[in-house]
């Protein structure tokens, strides 16, 4: 641990705490811990300016979550191949028709102030859940799609009743589990590798490793954290050496890739960007329209020059590289051509004086223009340019767009309206693979109004239904089928983050959020 790292972050606290995190570090420095651990600790820093509590049921910062995760676990977690496996679950059941559920809790799992785990805990958390999920709020809101009921039947067995009979069920089962008595406490304890030592909210956060953890003995003695309030001050305190980590979603963190003396890795955000398609305009109702739409946008493009390669491409709304993603031999790829000839046959032949597409509709000669929107948002401000690329490579074939910049409360008023053409929007995606939220009729996120009898059955008789891995898979491959003939709307990539560090401390196949340090409590022992 750098030294000049620890003054600056003394510097900035009050004197009180400082002594402490003085006398701290220096018992930490000083005394040998090799027998017990292989590492005495990492310095990493992200950026947190809002969070005030580290209670991860109410989270307010995305890379913040990276942290609390390594102090809170869930009945089940999601392993590299995107699967779930138990974790502070041993082990699990369900009847036949996959109606009622039973975990059955580790008997070797205590929290951080010792007390043992029960299922007492487990059905108190996701009642927090549940009560928060009433007024739309917290990380965890869609578990009321999932759990019907839940209880304790004995101190070990939870009892799980849902409407969604299915595989997915167990993806929603990976919220943090916290102390009955402490759901809705700020810094709640957890049962994971780590402890919250110290926090200084926008300054500082120390974990320090439990050696109560029911799996082994964490490697890193303990985690300090730096918070940061913009990217170049966290960039800065990397190029200097203050800190030997951070992570940022700063698009600037692709000037390190290939660096000599570091590491670059990149991670996947759950921010899924499409371009939203209107399917009640008249323009947009006819699918060989937006099929065009979809040829036009040059994606290496935007991939290369706006993003420079810190997003993960995708074609539909499920993850690429994982067991959900359809894999059918198409691809989304610019062709000029076939959406020219996909204009015309859908009766856009002529042009105006602009070189704009026209049509005669009810007798009068309308033209093709459509309503572009994109709202700002603080940490991805290269979404105008984006927009801006796309209405330039539209108007190339004759598709006029008006790209007008709003915020994001506007955008959300026009898209519940369905008073918008395009729109550029993000959505963040559940943990479960179930796309049913943007593509079943009439259903939360539909904001585009695409109907699609047969989508509603498959998502709503057959996805939700299949409790065999099997068959679940099967039926989001055809999902996903259906969705790119369909075009309601299209798929960008998905955003994604950068860990730059000069210590690898992960050997993690799949990095991803919120478990963006998952592996820093068991990288290989050296």
């Amino acid at each position: 641990m750098h030294m000049r790292s620890i003054f600056s972050i003394i510097t900035r606290i009050p004197l009180k705490r400082a002594v402490a995190l003085v006398l701290f570090l220096t018992m930490l420095l000083g005394v040998s811990s090799a027998e017990y651990f292989n590492r005495d600790g990492i310095h990493l820093g992200i950026i947190s300016v809002a969070t005030v509590r580290t209670n991860p049921l109410t989270p307010v910062e995305r890379e913040f979550m990276s942290l609390t995760n390594m102090v809170y676990e869930g009945l089940m977690y999601l392993n590299d191949d995107y699967q779930p496996q138990p974790c502070l679950a041993e082990r699990y059941s369900s009847t036949t028709d996959g109606r009622t559920w039973y975990f059955y809790l580790r008997t070797d799992v205590t929290f951080h102030d010792g007390t043992q785990l029960t299922a007492y805990d487990v059905a108190a958390t996701a009642e927090e859940i549940l009560r928060l999920a009433k007024d739309g709020e917290g990380r965890y809101a869609s578990l009321k799609y999932f759990i019907n009921s839940i209880s304790a039947s004995d101190s070990h067995t939870v009892v799980v009743k849902t409407n969604r009979a299915n595989y997915g069920f167990l993806y929603a089962m990976t919220f943090p589990i916290l102390k009955a008595s402490e759901v809705q406490a700020d810094n709640p304890v957890g049962t994971g590798p780590y402890y919250l030592d110290l926090f200084e909210p926008g300054t500082y956060m120390l974990l320090s490793a439990y050696t109560g953890w029911w799996k082994n003995l964490p490697d890193y003695r303990q985690i300090l954290i730096n918070f940061f309030a913009t990217n170049r001050e966290l960039i800065s305190a990397y190029e200097y050496g203050n800190v030997d980590g951070v992570l940022t979603r700063a698009i600037t963190a692709a000037q390190y890739r290939g660096a000599a003396t570091a590491y670059n890795i990149d991670y996947r955000t759950t921010q899924l960007e499409t371009l939203l398609l209107n399917n009640n305009v008249r323009e947009l109702s006819d699918v060989r329209v937006r099929q065009a739409i979809r040829y036009m946008i040059d994606m290496d493009d935007l991939v290369n020059n706006v993003y420079y390669g810190m997003v993960t491409r995708t074609d539909t709304p499920l993850i690429p590289g994982t067991w959900t993603y359809w894999n059918d031999g198409n691809k989304q790829e610019y062709n000029r051509q076939r959406a020219m000839e996909l204009l015309d046959e859908a009766g856009w032949s002529t042009y105006n004086d602009d070189g704009v597409r026209t049509k005669v509709i009810d007798g009068k000669i309308a033209n093709l223009h459509l309503r572009f929107y994109v709202y700002e948002e603080q940490d991805n401000s290269v979404r105008v340019e984006v927009a801006n690329r796309i209405a330039d490579q539209l108007m190339t074939v004759g598709v006029e767009c008006r790209v007008e910049t709003i915020t994001y409360k506007t955008a959300a008023e026009r898209l519940k309206a369905s008073n918008f053409d395009l729109c550029l929007a993000a959505f963040n995606v559940d943990f479960t693979p179930d796309p049913g939220y943007l593509l079943i009729s009439g259903n939360t996120c539909n904001y585009v109004r695409y109907k699609n009898t047969e989508m509603d059955d498959l998502i709503q008789k057959t996805l939700r239904s299949a409790q065999e891995f099997s068959d679940y898979s099967a039926a989001l491959q055809r999902i996903q089928a259906m969705y790119w003939e369909d075009c309601p709307f299209v798929c960008l990539y998905y955003r994604n983050g950068a860990i730059l560090t000069r210590e690898m401390f992960t050997d993690a196949r799949d990095v991803r959020e919120p478990e963006v340090l998952r592996g820093i409590e068991s990288i290989k022992r050296r």
